[in-house]
């Protein structure tokens, strides 16, 4: 199984998406986002290596995984 980055952007935000379905990405905070990235199973890099570029690129990521199962 493929370990994710913080450069792995899509995955990722997959990763949530299939974790917290229910959840509206836009309402969580970077703190808490960054818990929930770190939490996930499959992730495998340095914590402190994120940074409010790459948490806001996870997060329209999600958005997008949880846009497109609104329908």
């Amino acid at each position: 199984m493929k370990k994710l980055t913080w450069q792995d952007f899509d995955d990722i935000g997959l990763s949530l998406f299939e974790a917290h379905p229910a959840i509206d990405p836009l309402h969580i905070r970077y703190t808490d986002l960054h818990q929930w990235i770190v939490a996930l199973p499959d992730f495998d890099d340095d914590p402190m290596k994120s940074n409010e570029g790459k948490l806001e690129a996870i997060q329209m990521a999600w958005l997008e995984e949880w846009k497109d199962n609104q329908e």
